[in-house]
């Protein structure tokens, strides 16, 4: 593959993953293999470049309040454990099968945002008691509206055990698991689209980070395809942090939806195809 080609690419991988909270894999993976890259590699990349459209995009969020460093926090425990189950699973694993229940998961979950597409976010009017003790609310300046926005975050101790979940699929697929990320803040925990969004993009970081090491150590990082997509991803999430803040909750849901159904499609083809 030739280094502009991946360079476009590795730059829309940054700014879908930035948009949507889902990482670059969406993009970065199909177009991999799609060129003649070993699927194991090009998830080993992909996972890499995850790191880095969190690094892209993450400081920008935090720095203007969108970001929930407290629900952040308290989940990436659970999708770190996740995280290293998965990578040492996928290192030896048939992912066919794999691919297939994590696409029919995200077209589940994609069914359901969908009919509630047209519905605005509403702040919760009562917290449950741990979410309260963990002090899981917040607030952000909407740039769209000119309002304070603020918000409380519920069901903590079911997103606790299903963040686990995302971060094993994150672990054995490469590709952030940004996708149940945000559902689970979104129809789980009751956060607005964009908090949603922005903190599942600190998660994926982390996580990535985590599953990163069983990749490295077998030897499936390759630094000469790895460094100019990199470089890529964080030109392509600097340009999505910048769109995203001037968007609509309903904007970014919208996108999440697009990029959800492609993602989701994309992992049952792969996998009735052979992904192994």
């Amino acid at each position: 593959m030739s280094y502009p080609l991946l360079w476009v690419i590795s730059v829309a991988a940054g700014f879908v993953g930035a948009m949507s909270g889902m990482g670059g894999g969406v993009v970065l993976i199909p177009a991999l293999t799609f060129f003649g890259l070993p699927i194991k590699q090009a998830i080993a990349v992909s996972i890499v470049s995850v790191i880095a459209t969190s690094s892209g995009s993450a400081a920008a969020y935090v720095r203007d309040h969108l970001t929930n460093l407290k629900v952040g926090m308290f989940l990436e425990m659970f999708t770190i454990l996740g995280a290293l189950a998965g990578a040492t699973l996928a290192v030896h694993a048939n992912q066919r099968v794999l691919f297939i229940l994590f696409g029919l998961v995200l077209m589940g979950s994609w069914l359901a945002l969908f009919y509630r597409r047209h519905e605005d976010w509403q702040p919760v009017d009562h917290q449950d008691a741990f979410s309260h003790w963990l002090e899981l609310e917040g607030s952000y300046p909407d740039d769209v509206t000119g309002q304070e926005i603020h918000y409380r975050a519920i069901r903590a101790y079911f997103g606790a055990p299903l963040m686990f979940g995302a971060g094993m699929v994150a672990g054995l697929l490469g590709v952030g698991a940004g996708a149940l990320k945000v559902l689970i803040h979104d129809l789980v925990m009751g956060l607005p689209p964009k908090v949603s969004t922005t903190t599942s993009n600190l998660i994926i970081g982390v996580t990535a980070l985590a599953g990163t090491s069983d990749f490295l150590a077998n030897g499936l990082i390759d630094p000469g395809l790895t460094v100019p997509v990199v470089l890529g991803i964080l030109v392509g999430a600097f340009l999505g942090t910048r769109l995203l803040l001037r968007l609509p909750d309903k904007s970014v849901r919208m996108f999440f939806l697009v990029v959800l159904a492609t993602l989701s499609l994309e992992m049952i083809y792969r996998g009735i195809r052979g992904a192994s």
